[in-house]
């Protein structure tokens, strides 16, 4: 399987808190929903089919206990073509604390992440997708597990919250495969991992 990660960010990198303003209050952001109402029809047409083009999802605990309190139990969103793809889909979530997953057709990931998510790639066609998650992101990143990145860069500045990339970490290079921009100024960008970057000589 391709494994591809999508991420809404806002200009300044940050992640965090992009559906509402409660779902994430970590370390006092106050900023929450940025990504409420961005992005025109063709933008959620883009990510609905992406989400359907999934023959699994693989996710990090806190975001998988978010969309299983969500697209996994409440009905008007499972009956959204988003749900309708996550709940039709195997799921796979890293987790060392995880042990009794409430959603259903889910695997917990717990040791030699690295092995499992190499295995997964191996045995299916098809795209395993990470939505969110950016630590589990990041890993696969670190881990030259990542086949595409896609991001979905809504034009505000937040100004706090976490960040997609720390400011300091491995460095990485990335193809351009397709980018877009939507009627409301949002961007989808989509990558393709491509080595070490090249550095002018001192």
């Amino acid at each position: 399987m391709k494994l591809t990660t999508m991420t809404q960010v806002t200009l300044d990198g940050v992640m965090q808190g992009n559906g509402t303003a409660s779902d994430d209050r970590r370390n006092g952001l106050e900023r929450g929903g940025w990504a409420r109402g961005a992005g025109d029809d063709e933008t959620r047409t883009f990510i609905t089919q992406t989400y359907q083009r999934a023959e699994a999802f693989l996710f990090g605990r806190r975001t998988y206990e978010l969309f299983a309190g969500s697209w996994g139990s409440i009905d008007q969103m499972r009956a959204h073509p988003i749900g309708v793809a996550l709940n039709e889909a195997s799921k796979y979530v890293a987790s060392t604390t995880l042990t009794a997953p409430r959603w259903e057709d889910t695997t917990v990931l717990r040791s030699d992440l690295a092995a499992a998510i190499s295995a997964l790639k191996a045995e299916a066609e098809g795209e395993l997708q990470v939505h969110g998650s950016g630590a589990l992101t990041r890993w696969l990143l670190e881990n030259d597990l990542v086949d595409e990145m896609i991001l979905i860069v809504i034009p505000v500045i937040l100004g706090q919250g976490a960040r997609l990339f720390p400011e300091t970490g491995p460095d990485l290079a990335l193809d351009l495969i397709e980018s877009r921009v939507d009627s409301k100024g949002v961007t989808i960008q989509v990558y393709r991992p491509a080595g070490r970057p090249r550095y002018a000589a001192a």
